[in-house]
C-alpha cells in the first residue's frame, strides 16, 4: 500500500504551490490514477511521492518512506518518461546492468523481457526500438526488482491502440497479483477504463478521490453518436420519454438516454439512412475544486529531495556499464595500436635514446601519450555518460555522486587504464624489438620501471576524467580534466621523460603519489561544489 500524505510542493515565488496538501491513498490489488490536465500537478506529485522534489509532506511504501528501504528498487518500480539507455547498449545489457544497480539476479533480465514481450528482440540495440518498444523496455525496468508498487507518468502517452490495450492489461494483471499501481493520465475515458480509483487533480489541489464506478457514474456520461443526412428528423423522431438530444452539426447528433438498439430501430421504422451508430462517452469535466487548509500533519515538515539510492552491487554495474557498449572497447583498441604506431615513427624520425616518450610514443607535439589519453576518456567517460544517460535514475534526476559508487569508478576504470598502458607499452617493446633488434633493447629493469611510470600516468588521467566528469557532469570538462594534468604534474612528467633508465625506479612513484595528491584536490572540489549549489549532495551511505 502507499500512503502520500500532505504533499505540498516548495514555493515558486508569488505563484502557488504546484501540488497544495494533496493526500491519498493506492491500496494494493488497485490501479489508482492520478487525473488531471496539462499543468495539474500530476507529475510534480509523483516525483515528490519519489523524494525528488523539495517540499512538504511524506510518502509511505509499505510504511517506510522511501529513503528507508534498503533498495528502493525492490519497493517501487518506476517509469517516468522515456528509457534514457545508451543507444548502442543492447536491451538485454541494459536490463542486466540495472539489474546489477537493483540488487537483482542477471537472470531476472530475461525473466522481464519475456513478461514485457521482447524476448525475441533482446539482442537489438536501443537505438532501433520504437516508442512503443521503448515503453515496453521502461516497464521490464521498473519490474526488475520484482517491487510491491508501480509508479507510472503517463506510460500510454503516444503509443498506439494496439500497444494501449497490451500495457493497461498488463498493469490489470499485476494488481490482480496484489500490486499497487499509481498512473497519470490526461484522458477521463482512459481514467475510467483502467483505474479501479481515479484521484482528479486541478492546479495541484484534490478535487475527488472516487471508485471508478462512482467517477464513471458522476463524471462520465454515456450516449449514442448518430451520423446521418436526417439526422435532425431523427432527433425529432427520438425526443421524449426522457430521451435528450444534443446536436453537434448537420449530420451529427447525440442522444441521451437511449441504446443504439432503439436508435437502430426508430430509423429503421422510419426509413432513414445511418451513416454511424455507437456507443460513446462524455466528460463532463472538472467540478470545482474544493477550497483547503494548509495541512497540519505532523509528518509534513519541510524538506529537501533525497538523490536516490546508488546501486546495490557497484562493482558489477560498473563493470557493466563500461563493457556493455563498443565505445570503450575501441577507445583501448585505438590506444594501444596509436602507441606502437608512435613508437615506430619516433624511431624512424631518428629517436634512438630509450626514453618512457619512445616506449610510449609520446611525441613532443602531444600533451600526452595515446594510452594515457586513452585511460583519461575512459575516466571521462565514467560519469559522464551517466549524466547523459543516467542508468541509475532513469528520467529522475543526475546520478547521485555517492562516495562508494566513487570509489568503485576509480578502481575498475583505474584497472582499464593501466591495463590499456601496459598493452601499449607492450605493442611499443614489440616495435622496438622489430627496429632496433634484441641486442638494442634496455635491461628488463629499465623496461618495467619505464612501463610502470607510463601505467601511473594513464592512471592519473583515468582518475582526473572520472572526477572531473563528475564536478562538472559532462564527458567533455572530463577530458579538460585530463588534459589540466600534464600541468599538474609537469615537473615530474619532465624528469620522467628524459631521464635517464637508471633512474626510472625513482622516478616512476612519483606520478602515483601525485595521482592521490590530485584525486584528493579534486575530490574537495566536488564536494565544495555540490555543497554550495545544493544540489545532488555527496552521500557517504
Amino acid at each position: 500500500m502507499i500512503q502520500a500524505i500532505g504533499l505540498t510542493s516548495a514555493s515558486r515565488g508569488d505563484e502557488p504551490p504546484a501540488v497544495d496538501d494533496l493526500t491519498f491513498d493506492a491500496r494494493s490489488g488497485e490501479i489508482t490514477v492520478l487525473l488531471g490536465d496539462s499543468g495539474a500537478g500530476k507529475s510534480t506529485v509523483l516525483r515528490m511521492m519519489l523524494e525528488l522534489e523539495p517540499g512538504r509532506g511524506i510518502t509511505l511504501f509499505g510504511g517506510r518512506p522511501l529513503h528507508r528501504h534498503t533498495h528502493p528498487a525492490n519497493a517501487v518500480g518506476v517509469l517516468l518518461g522515456d528509457v534514457p539507455g545508451h543507444p548502442s547498449r543492447t536491451a538485454r545489457g541494459h536490463l542486466r546492468m540495472l539489474a546489477a544497480a537493483a540488487g537483482a539476479p542477471a537472470e531476472r533480465a530475461d525473466q522481464v523481457l519475456e513478461i514485457v514481450g521482447l524476448r525475441e528482440t533482446a539482442g537489438r540495440r536501443l537505438s532501433t526500438f520504437s516508442l512503443g518498444m521503448d515503453r515496453r523496455l521502461g516497464v521490464a525496468a521498473a519490474l526488475l526488482g520484482d517491487p510491491p508498487a508501480l509508479l507510472l507518468d503517463d506510460p500510454a502517452q503516444g503509443l498506439s491502440p494496439h500497444d494501449t490495450a497490451w500495457l493497461y492489461g498488463l498493469l490489470k494483471a499485476y494488481a490482480a497479483r496484489g500490486g499497487a499501481v499509481v498512473v497519470t493520465c490526461a484522458d477521463a475515458k482512459a481514467a475510467g477504463r483502467l483505474g479501479d480509483r481515479v484521484v482528479t487533480l486541478d492546479r495541484g489541489r484534490l478535487v475527488a478521490d472516487q471508485s471508478a464506478h462512482e467517477f464513471g457514474r458522476r463524471r462520465l456520461r454515456p450516449y449514442v453518436a448518430v451520423q446521418s443526412p436526417q439526422a435532425e428528423r431523427l432527433g425529432l423522431l427520438l425526443t421524449g420519454d426522457g430521451t435528450e438530444i444534443t446536436h453537434e452539426s448537420g449530420s451529427r447528433i447525440r442522444v441521451h438516454g437511449a441504446t443504439t438498439a432503439q436508435v437502430g430501430e426508430a430509423a429503421f421504422r422510419n426509413g432513414i439512412l445511418l451513416h454511424r451508430l455507437a456507443d460513446e462517452v462524455a466528460d463532463t469535466g472538472v467540478p470545482e475544486a474544493p477550497h483547503s487548509e494548509r495541512s497540519t500533519v505532523p509528518l509534513a515538515a519541510e524538506r529537501a529531495a533525497v538523490p536516490p539510492a546508488g546501486p546495490a552491487r557497484p562493482v558489477r554495474y560498473e563493470l557493466r556499464r563500461l563493457t556493455g557498449v563498443r565505445g570503450p572497447w575501441l577507445i583501448a583498441l585505438v590506444s594501444v595500436l596509436a602507441s606502437g604506431l608512435a613508437t615506430l615513427v619516433l624511431l624512424r624520425t631518428g629517436q634512438h635514446a630509450f626514453s618512457l616518450r619512445l616506449l610510449t610514443g609520446w611525441s613532443h607535439s602531444l600533451p600526452l601519450p595515446a594510452a594515457a589519453l586513452g585511460g583519461g576518456f575512459l575516466g571521462a567517460l565514467a560519469y559522464g555518460q551517466e549524466f547523459r544517460y543516467p542508468a541509475l535514475a532513469p528520467a529522475h534526476a543526475p546520478v547521485p555522486r555517492q562516495l562508494r559508487l566513487l570509489m568503485v569508478k576509480l578502481a575498475v576504470n583505474g584497472a582499464a587504464a593501466v591495463l590499456i598502458a601496459l598493452l601499449g607499452a607492450a605493442v611499443g617493446l614489440v616495435a622496438l624489438r622489430l627496429e632496433l633488434g634484441a641486442g638494442g633493447l634496455p635491461s628488463p629493469f629499465a623496461l618495467a620501471s619505464t612501463a610502470a611510470a607510463s601505467a601511473a600516468l594513464a592512471l592519473v588521467c583515468c582518475w582526473a576524467g572520472v572526477l572531473a566528469a563528475g564536478v562538472f557532469r559532462t564527458t567533455a570538462l572530463g577530458l579538460a580534466g585530463v588534459l589540466a594534468v600534464p600541468l599538474l604534474v609537469a615537473p615530474v612528467v619532465r624528469r620522467a621523460a628524459s631521464a635517464p633508465a637508471i633512474d626510472m625506479a625513482r622516478l616512476a612513484t612519483q606520478p602515483v603519489r601525485y595521482s592521490f595528491v590530485l584525486s584528493l584536490f579534486a575530490l574537495l572540489c566536488a564536494y565544495v561544489a555540490t555543497v554550495l549549489r545544493r544540489r545532488n549532495p555527496i552521500s557517504f551511505r
